[in-house]
């Protein structure tokens, strides 16, 4: 993970998920079985072969884990979702994301719009959660699986002092088997840190 500081306006604005979210995505990991944050850069689950990526820089923490399709897709079976919708998420490249404000000096602010992915030389935002919600609305997905949806994405932004944090699924967009780099972007008070997690690889 490279970290740069760069210095600018303040103007971000953040909102804490409320206990329930926080509940609901813990829960993702708990059915899911997706890895806690360690220090090594990549980790294999020798089961799943589903791979992390995680980093620690400047007192925060950031992992991304693989989440296989199938287990995607059967999480969203069993949450309402028909199987052809379940399959456009499962099909998108989906990580259970965990940004963690360890020891960095104040409260980190983030929001999702800020990060990007790099793919093929091309830079791209991901895909934004409304648009995700707006499409479930347009299949017809009925409204409780739309919310157990929703309750189980990483936020869109937050703010995390000290010892806290949070984690949810977080679809990259891309076909299986792309490999990108994420660049992860927060906030303290009037700076900002980029962090860069290099040679993703989604799983076929």
């Amino acid at each position: 993970m490279r970290l740069i500081l760069q210095t600018g306006p303040s103007g971000a604005h953040s909102c804490r998920l409320p206990v329930r979210h926080a509940a609901t995505a813990a829960a993702v990991v708990a059915v899911l079985g997706a890895a806690p944050i360690g220090a090594e850069p990549v980790r294999v689950d020798p089961e799943t072969g589903a791979a992390t990526h995680a980093t620690q820089a400047h007192g925060v923490s950031v992992s991304l884990t693989q989440l296989l399709p199938d287990q995607v897709r059967a999480f969203y079976v069993a949450r309402g979702f028909d199987l052809a919708d379940a399959d456009v998420f499962a099909d998108a490249c989906v990580y259970m994301t965990v940004l963690r404000n360890d020891t960095a000096p104040g409260e980190i602010d983030f929001r999702l719009s800020d990060w990007e992915v790099r793919h093929n030389e091309e830079v791209r935002p991901l895909p934004p959660l409304d648009d995700w919600l707006a499409q479930w609305t347009a299949r017809g997905v009925p409204d409780s699986a739309r919310l157990a949806f929703r309750w189980a994405q990483f936020p869109s932004e937050q703010t995390y002092a000290p010892g806290e944090w949070n984690q949810g699924m977080l679809a990259t967009g891309l076909p299986p088997g792309s490999r990108f780099d994420l660049i992860a972007r927060w906030r303290i008070a009037d700076q900002t840190y980029e962090g860069t997690l290099d040679d993703v690889r989604c799983t076929d």
